[in-house]
This record gives C-alpha cells, sequence and structure tokens, in this order.
C-alpha cells in the first residue's frame, strides 16, 4: 500500500522517529487527512500510523474487508501479570458539507494555541494521544504489567460495518484476554459551577433503530385531503405525538452512579437538586426546572425516539398510500427492543407498523474495576478534578468490543476552558482543541500504561 502525504506536507512523514514526542503535530498531520465518512477512505492515513509505528520498531497488522477501509493492530508485550489493555479509536470523521469554517478543516493549523480541524475532538485528536502514549511507553522500554494493543479502525462514524463490527465479528481471537479497554467518549473537563467535573463513560445507549410503516387513502393530488385516514395527516399526527411524547422515567444503575457521583462534587443546593433526579415522581419535573442544563440528562433517564428518515409519494398529483418512517430509537442499558416498541405504540398509537431495522446491544454495568486508577491519575494531573462516571446518551464502538466482554472505558483526558463546550463542537464547524489539552491527555494516558496491573 503506497502512502500518499497530503499536498500541502512539506515535511517527509516516513523519517519522521520522533513524532510521539509532540502529539500536537502528530494531530495535525492526522487531520491533514481527509477522511470524511462517508466515503471514508482511510488506507492512507492508516499507512501513516503503520509508517511512524514500524519506524521505531513496532510491528503492525492491517485486517481489511476492503483495502480502503482497512484497520490497524500493533502490540507491545508486557510481563503478563495483567491482562492486555486495549487502546481504541478511529481515523474517519463526519463531514463539513454545508459548514462555514474560519480556517481549513483538512490542514490542521494551530492557531492562538489551538489545533483546529475536522477530528481535533472527534476523535483524532484522542487517537493522537493514544498513538504517542503507546509509542513513549516502546520507545523508553516502559515496564508493563500486562500487553498493550493499539487498535486503529476505520468506519466507526456510518456503524462500523468496516472496522469494529467486523474485527468482532469476523477476528474475534485477536483479543483474547481482553478485559478492558481505552476508547471514546470521556475525560474531557466539563464545567459546572465552580467545579471541574471529568465524566468517564462507563456505560453508553444501544443503538434500536425503527422503521414505522403509516398506509393510508391514496388518490388524486386535486382532492380534499381532510381526515384521518389520509397517509400525510397520519404522518403529520405521529411526528407532532413524537414532539409533545412524555417517555416513562427509568433509573438505570449507570445513570445512578453518574448522578450521585456528580452531585457529591457539586456544593449545596445543586447537589440536593440533581439527586431528586433519581426519584422517578419528580424525575421530569426538576429536568423542566433544570432549564438547558436539563438536557444534559433527559436522554439518560429515559429511552427516545427521533424521526430522521421520511419516504413517501412519487408523484406530486398522488397522495401516497404508503409512508416510511425511519426513526432513530436509543435504549437505556439493560432494556430491549420490544419494550421500546411498546413504550413507543402508548405514544403514536397502535395502527402504525414498527420494526426494528438495526440493534446493537449495549454493555452491562462494568465492574468498575479499572475507575478507581483513572480517576486518579486525573487528579494526580490536575489537582481541581472531580472524575464523575458517566453514561452516553450516543453510541461509541464500544458496544462491539462489549460483545467479547471487553469494558470501554471513555478516557481521552483534555482539560478544557470552560467557555469551550465539547458537545457543541464535535460533528460542527470550527472543531478545534487546545494544544495543551492534547500534551495533557498523553500525558495521563502514559502514566495509565505505567501504572495499570501495578495496583
Amino acid at each position: 500500500m503506497k502512502l500518499e502525504l497530503p499536498a500541502h506536507s512539506d515535511v517527509s512523514l516516513l523519517e519522521d522517529h520522533q513524532i510521539h514526542r509532540d502529539p500536537v503535530q502528530l494531530l495535525q498531520r492526522l487531520i491533514s487527512f481527509n477522511t470524511s465518512n462517508p466515503p471514508g477512505h482511510e488506507a492512507a492515513c492508516i499507512d501513516y500510523i503503520r509508517t511512524i509505528l514500524e519506524n521505531i520498531g513496532i510491528p503492525c497488522h492491517i485486517i481489511a474487508s476492503d483495502d480502503e477501509r482497512p484497520n490497524l493492530l500493533a502490540r507491545i508485550e508486557g510481563s503478563r501479570s495483567a491482562p492486555p489493555l486495549l487502546l481504541y479509536g478511529h481515523v474517519d470523521v463526519v463531514g463539513v458539507d454545508n459548514q462555514t469554517w474560519s480556517h481549513d478543516p483538512f490542514e490542521g493549523q494551530l492557531i492562538d494555541d489551538f489545533v483546529w480541524g475536522r477530528g481535533a475532538l472527534d476523535m483524532k485528536g484522542g487517537l493522537a494521544m493514544l498513538i504517542a502514549a503507546f509509542m513513549r511507553a516502546f520507545v523508553e522500554g516502559t515496564r508493563l504489567a500486562g500487553d498493550v494493543l493499539l487498535l486503529i479502525v476505520s468506519d466507526e462514524e456510518a456503524g462500523g460495518e468496516y472496522g469494529a463490527k467486523y474485527l468482532v465479528e469476523q477476528h474475534s481471537h485477536l483479543f483474547e484476554g481482553v478485559k478492558y479497554a481505552i476508547g471514546e467518549f470521556g475525560g474531557f473537563s466539563l464545567h459546572v459551577g465552580n467545579r471541574k467535573l471529568y465524566p468517564i463513560m462507563i456505560a453508553e445507549k444501544q443503538v434500536c433503530w425503527l422503521r414505522a410503516t403509516i398506509r393510508g387513502d391514496g388518490g388524486h393530488g386535486s382532492l380534499n385531503a381532510n381526515g384521518g385516514t389520509n397517509s400525510m395527516a397520519r404522518l403529520a399526527d405521529m411526528l407532532l405525538r413524537l414532539h409533545r411524547a412524555k417517555w416513562p422515567v427509568h433509573v438505570t444503575p449507570a445513570a445512578a452512579h453518574m448522578i450521585h457521583a456528580m452531585a457529591d462534587a457539586l456544593s449545596w443546593p445543586a447537589g440536593t437538586v440533581l439527586r431528586q433526579l433519581l426519584r422517578p415522581r419528580l424525575t421530569n419535573q426538576v429536568l423542566r426546572a433544570l432549564g438547558d442544563k436539563g438536557r444534559l440528562f433527559d436522554p439518560l433517564l429515559h429511552n427516545t425516539v427521533n424521526a430522521t428518515i421520511v419516504q413517501g409519494g412519487e408523484k406530486i398529483n398522488v397522495m401516497p398510500s404508503k409512508i416510511v418512517v425511519h426513526l432513530d430509537g436509543r435504549l437505556l442499558p439493560g432494556y430491549k427492543p420490544e419494550q421500546l416498541i411498546s413504550e413507543l405504540h402508548h405514544i403514536i398509537g397502535q395502527d402504525i407498523e414498527l420494526e426494528v431495522m438495526k440493534y446493537d446491544s449495549g454493555a452491562a454495568l462494568p465492574d468498575m474495576g479499572l475507575f478507581p486508577l483513572l480517576a486518579r491519575l486525573l487528579k494526580d494531573a490536575d489537582s481541581d478534578a472531580h472524575p464523575v462516571p458517566m453514561l452516553l446518551p450516543g453510541g461509541t464502538d464500544g458496544r462491539f468490543f462489549a460483545q467479547l466482554g471487553i469494558q470501554t472505558y471513555g478516557y481521552l483526558p483534555m482539560p478544557l476552558p470552560a467557555e469551550l463546550q465539547f458537545t457543541s463542537l464535535i460533528h460542527a464547524a470550527n472543531e478545534r482543541v487546545p494544544a495543551k489539552a492534547i500534551e495533557f491527555g498523553t500525558d495521563v494516558l502514559y502514566r495509565l500504561l505505567q501504572q495499570y496491573g501495578y495496583e
């Protein structure tokens, strides 16, 4: 596979043996590969990573079902007194179409101590930290208790068919013995009041995509469409019901862990108010009282469904007799698709057909065995840190590794300015990350490799 350098690069990447000493520069180079998915085309970026690893003596394995969508696995051997530790991340990013950027999203420019570009936060920034810490452990001959595996995957942003899902289903033997993994999404700082929280992902909601089929009377577009049997009217009614829906409250162990930890970290009365979220009879009332801040907690206490694609009608003068709506459903840990369908029927009615398009079961609550070490490392690096467990309302590749019994912790440590909101920048224009945050995270991850298995 030939390495194609970005056109603007004036440095030979093949000769760069010391890139791990400068994770910021590594991030800039990762951003310079346009890996927008679709279509992905991650091969050149993966090959660059393979080159810098092999240049310092780390053998790499490429595993792919499509040569343009490869995955890379590298391993550093430890004493094997502890189980192998998996570090993983994805090189693909979402696109930038219809977005207005202040700087080129694929140049990785360093401006005012920020690295700008698509993937700076999700997740080439985290990937640069993982790669740099992994390379440092190898170069410095770090005494490792367990083997450390570095996995770079394609296709996370479009469902993992060429990446994590493919590896778990077709090459599960590669992960034999692994108990814990480090990946996205978590470890960044979140300023709440006068506290600096560092959420560490311990669980995530499950993907449960549904197809709703609405049937009604078709007919000529010139005729009066009033009436409840018209498919368009029924579509409008369904969407309005979804918009106004009051979903049942469910307090899961993962959400309880998160909210109790956040409440403990916050001063009175904020902590006391937050704990009321765990009382189902008060949950929705407290969410309303929290206003915009309640949006953070709402999907952690309810199953959710959002309409995302509508298909129906072929001619402007014909009323369709059938409309199909794709629904992005997200299930809380421990719940099943049939429970989501039952709740949804209660909201939109029984006469709309619902079927499951895709269901990726999530992981059970982890044993939290790695959490104390992860929390202590953050506190050691930042005296103001308050690490808290987090339930993620979205999904990551962790759901696939969970099928092998691997517990993922979302842990890419990044202290961010209070005015920079992580969640408002990912997948958005002007995505950027402080250079110092990348250096901070690399150091914390390296110390994790040093101390893992020795406690």
